[in-house]
């Protein structure tokens, strides 16, 4: 089995910052493109960043220039953190990646069950 387990949500105040954590466990082969998206009360989950296994990454235009993704493959996680927060990045942030499992061919997406940050204005 494979899991994503994120860490470091919580409440901070507009301007503030913030560092998310995701680490992936299990029987893991490989480890392909992870992310972060996110999903915020009555609106889809959209895309926050992602970064690539050569560390090609990828954001969407609202948090660019605050927000920096980043990872530590030999210890399979990912890193969300986040700068100059506003009251509109409230969501609940969710840890993507696009995982082999050992003993597999293809890679599977995997997500984790999300962690909430609050900004307050």
């Amino acid at each position: 089995q494979v899991q994503l387990v994120e860490s470091g949500g919580g409440l901070v105040q507009a301007g503030g910052s913030l560092g998310l954590s995701c680490a992936a466990s299990g029987t893991i082969r490989s480890i392909y493109t992870m992310g972060w998206y996110r999903q915020a009360p009555g609106k889809q989950r959209e895309l926050v960043a992602t970064i690539t296994s050569a560390d090609i990454t990828n954001y969407a235009d609202s948090v660019k220039g605050r927000f920096t993704i980043s990872r530590d493959n030999a210890k399979k996680m990912v890193y969300l953190q986040m700068n100059s927060l506003k009251p509109e990045d409230t969501a609940v942030y969710y840890c993507n990646a696009q995982i082999t499992r050992a003993g597999y061919l293809h890679a599977a997406d995997y997500w984790g069950k999300g962690t909430l940050v609050t900004v307050s204005s």
